[in-house]
């Protein structure tokens, strides 16, 4: 390409910007006179930027260019600087924050991708680039790839496991769908939940679903839906079919973890049936359109209401059999005879009553028996060891008396005694108190009296005379 004014452009039929003076040139056949002076109206590094500019800007207003991406910077302002490459070149280039919703995919690093735009010096630096306002992506084998390694890192992460998933609410009374207010999507959606559960409230959270940036206001926005007040039952994130490209921001890492992430049950109805994004996986629910994510949400009230008919007829025999149950045994009960003849309880009572007072007194009158019985035959063994009894057979105890109190054991030999010792001796039946007039120590025959060995009063239960 040859740049007007600039080199060479004396055969040119190119037309010079207005006011701007021809540049002084040199033939490269020519032998270089390095002691020749420079000519006397050089122009300064602006006046040939401002040519440059003026001639580059001017011609290269509708440019398309192919290459892959590369280093890729997001500024803080959310303009996007990169640069296009191939085997020979490399051209820098720059999305203004404003055309990011404008482009088709999300501009990332290794992109095979074709853009469109227009080029740009920048004089400061005495730079160009390219001012992208469109870009796609050259075929799939880039994206599928870049695809098939965020499943397999989100999978990882337990972020598809089912048993995540929770169960839908049968009866919704509040739906939020997060989608683009101007799609056929969010049309089919409503008609076929107007059709299906008019009951329902549907507030429609709208949201950019296809293009650079998409993936972020679609999160925004499931994040907004899940925080509405009164809280919704549960929330549709539907988009209509395309390709791979435009449903790129389904497949996005930022909403695949917001859809995740959602406090209330999700349903994700993007593309076809053959279409299957990361936030269909990430879902409570899977849809295969639109349509089938508000089948999906949504009791059929024809069903319902069927359901309820089937339950009341249910309840109205439930209830006449019990009715007819309870009026039976009224009957019965009327004809008992306890209404008839109350007083028959009475006498039933009665009768049990006095048969447990004859059992109580039985079994009262035996223990007495049995006890009576065990009393006689303790006293009968007592009476058989009872010192009373040896008595009785002509036996006695005696014991040694000093002023009228008796020694505590009782006497059983003479040794010890002296004469004049008063003496108490109890036989079977009363005492005798005697004093002793001479001691014998021989061992005589059992039974055999010695006469006056003891002299005394005889006098039964009564207390010694002195004599």
């Amino acid at each position: 390409m040859r740049i007007p004014g600039v080199m060479g452009d004396e055969g040119s039929t190119e037309p010079r910007p207005p006011g701007s003076r021809r540049l002084p040139t040199m033939d490269a056949t020519q032998g270089i006179d390095r002691r020749a002076a420079p000519p006397p109206d050089v122009p300064g590094v602006g006046e040939v930027t401002a040519r440059i500019k003026d001639c580059v800007e001017g011609r290269f207003t509708d440019v398309w260019v192919a290459g892959e991406v590369t280093n890729l910077t997001r500024a803080a302002s959310g303009h996007v600087y990169l640069a296009i490459k191939d085997d020979t070149a490399l051209l820098r280039g720059v999305v203004w924050r404003g055309a990011l919703p404008l482009l088709a995919i999300e501009p990332e690093d290794g992109l095979e991708v074709v853009c469109h735009g227009r080029v740009e010096v920048y004089p400061p630096r005495g730079t160009y680039q390219l001012t992208i306002d469109r870009m796609h992506a050259v075929g799939t084998g880039a994206l599928e790839a870049k695809l098939r390694r965020l499943h397999a890192a989100l999978e990882a992460e337990g972020l598809f496991a089912p048993e995540r998933k929770r169960p839908l609410p049968p009866f919704p009374r509040r739906i939020a769908v997060v989608t683009s207010p101007a799609g056929a999507a969010l049309h089919d959606f409503l008609q076929t939940i107007r059709g299906r559960w008019p009951a329902a409230e549907v507030i429609i959270v709208p949201t950019r679903v296809q293009g650079a940036g998409a993936a972020v206001e679609v999160a925004k926005a499931l994040t907004l839906a899940a925080r509405l007040v009164p809280a919704v039952d549960v929330i549709a994130v539907v988009r209509g079919g395309g390709s791979l490209e435009d449903l790129w921001a389904f497949n996005e890492e930022p909403l695949v973890r917001a859809v995740a992430a959602s406090p209330i049950p999700v349903v994700a109805g993007v593309g076809h049936e053959i279409d299957v994004t990361l936030a269909d996986l990430a879902a409570d629910v899977r849809a295969l359109t639109p349509t089938d994510a508000a089948v999906r949400i949504s009791p059929d009230r024809r069903q319902v209401l069927a359901t309820v008919d089937t339950l009341e007829q249910r309840l109205q025999a439930g209830l006449l059999r019990r009715t007819a149950t309870a009026r039976e045994w009224l009957e019965r009960l009327a004809g008992s005879r306890m209404l008839v003849d109350p007083s028959w309880i009475l006498r039933d009572r009665q009768t049990i009553v006095d048969t447990h007072d004859a059992r109580l007194k039985r079994l009262i009158a035996g223990g007495i028996e049995r006890a009576r019985e065990r009393l006689a035959a303790a006293a009968g063994r007592l009476d058989a060891v009872s010192p009373l009894a040896i008595l009785a057979r002509g036996y006695s105890v005696t014991w040694i008396e000093a002023d009228g109190v008796r020694a505590a054991r009782p006497l059983v030999a003479a040794q010890g005694l002296s004469a004049g010792a008063r003496l108490v001796t109890q036989l079977a039946t009363g005492r005798i108190r005697s004093r002793v007039e001479e001691i014998d120590l021989a061992e005589g025959e059992p039974g055999v009296t010695v006469p006056g060995n003891v002299r005394g009063d005889r006098k039964q239960g009564g207390r010694d005379d002195g004599t």
